[in-house]
């Protein structure tokens, strides 16, 4: 496997992956500009814009978009998150060059008719609808809001019914204009793809994209605080949280082996304790969410009203005592688990892909497998209990859907953590 990097004209950075024992080519644009760009009376532009991008181009329909890449085995899709937006391919490599047009097609030719858009607006509704009925998905839109109120970082991704189905065409121009520049985007690829090949063709077609972007990133606050919403459901689905860590911080790899030992498996502190020996919960885990300026972290739960009133005791208790009874063999097991996911994400090639456009957008290079193994193995004892004491000394954000009545008060649950 070897990796490349080259620079267009326009700032686009290209980055490839050969990989020439397999037959296919995972290919994608990673864009830095998501939803925590958007202003509040748009909020959720950026996930329409996501969609619209495939409803038509200068010269083919929707129903030609999709018509070539499945004539060709191949597949097209994308996704929006808080600070990126991603559209990507699967093809055979005889067909890379059909998957790179069309996605340069989609990012600088989309014609944004009004007809499809009001027909997008009404199923991003629906998409809106279906995750306001998924409370084990809405949670965690609760969850952000209360850590980051009234900010662009604490609202959803998907927007509200109320700005999506008004959203202008124009705003949903502007916001490609102003987001979509070669220094914001990321073009990678992975799989049996020749280098140069790949970034000539990538020069020809992507031409018209501008060199520079125009980006407003409101720095995240983290406040923290409780989101209840009281639901008839047959389960509470609760989140508790604390502040978490940025990309660039040099924890970040301590913050993931604590993770993972807490509540990243079956044989985690949380899972053993919480769900094996008590039996409060069918699913529960934590997990890291990094940003460019600060994160999260957050510890999911899913248990019966009758049990809630000693869930949340019980995950405090754990929290508490983490620190002080760290063990060479569960961060011995929870390095391997990490080291063994990063060595497996190899080989595929779209998830090979996804890393390389992920990392040269936040990192701005991709990143070895040997230096993300050696920062791994470098976590001892010492810097799980330093980053544990420091994510769980912060103040505490909880956030719950369905029947919320017997959850402890928010200054229980600070009491109840105090160390």
């Amino acid at each position: 496997m070897s990796v490349q990097v080259s620079v267009l004209e326009n700032g686009m950075r290209v980055v490839t992956e050969s990989m020439s024992r397999v037959e296919t080519v995972s290919c994608g644009v990673w864009v830095g500009s998501g939803a925590r760009n958007e202003p509040a009376e748009v909020n959720g532009v950026a996930h329409l814009l996501e969609h619209m991008a495939f409803k038509g181009t200068e010269r083919r329909s929707a129903q030609d978009i999709v018509e070539e890449i499945e004539s060709v085995g191949g597949h097209l899709n994308a996704y929006t998150s808080r600070e990126q937006t991603a559209y990507y391919a699967k093809v055979l490599k005889e067909n890379t060059e059909l998957a790179l047009d069309l996605l340069a097609d989609i990012l600088q030719h989309s014609i944004f008719d009004e007809e499809e858009l009001e027909r997008e607006r009404a199923v991003v509704i629906q998409e809106i609808g279906q995750a306001h009925d998924t409370p084990d998905d809405r949670v965690f839109d609760h969850f952000q809001l209360a850590a980051f109120p009234d900010q662009p970082l604490g609202r959803p991704v998907l927007g509200g019914s109320d700005t999506v189905g008004t959203m202008p065409r124009e705003r949903i121009m502007q916001h490609m204009q102003s987001g979509y520049g070669g220094d914001r985007m990321v073009l990678a690829a992975a799989g049996n793809v020749d280098h140069e090949s790949f970034v000539a063709h990538a020069r020809r077609l992507f031409d018209s994209v501008p060199a520079n972007g125009n980006v407003v990133m409101e720095p995240g606050q983290y406040s923290g605080g409780a989101h209840l919403e009281d639901r008839d459901l047959e389960q509470v689905h609760l989140l508790l949280g604390f502040p978490g860590l940025s990309y660039e911080d040099d924890e970040f790899y301590a913050t993931s082996v604590m993770s993972t030992l807490f509540g990243g498996g079956m044989s985690s502190r949380l899972f053993q304790e919480i769900r094996e020996k008590r039996g409060l919960v069918y699913s529960i885990y934590c997990y890291p969410s990094f940003y460019r300026d600060c994160g999260l972290f957050g510890i999911y739960a899913g248990t019966g009203p009758d049990d809630i009133d000693e869930l949340i005791p019980a995950i405090c208790e754990e929290i508490k005592r983490l620190p002080t009874t760290l063990t060479d063999r569960e961060i011995a097991r929870a390095r391997t688990q990490l080291k063994a996911a990063t060595m497996m994400s190899l080989e595929s090639t779209g998830a090979r892909c996804e890393q390389l456009g992920q990392q040269m957008l936040i990192f701005g290079r991709p990143l070895t497998l040997e230096e993300q193994v050696g920062k791994i193995e470098s976590v001892g004892e010492e810097a799980v209990r330093r980053i544990a004491e420091r994510i769980f000394t912060g103040k505490p954000t909880i956030a719950a859907i369905g029947p919320v009545n017997q959850i402890m008060s928010y200054d229980e649950i600070v009491a109840a953590l105090a160390m």
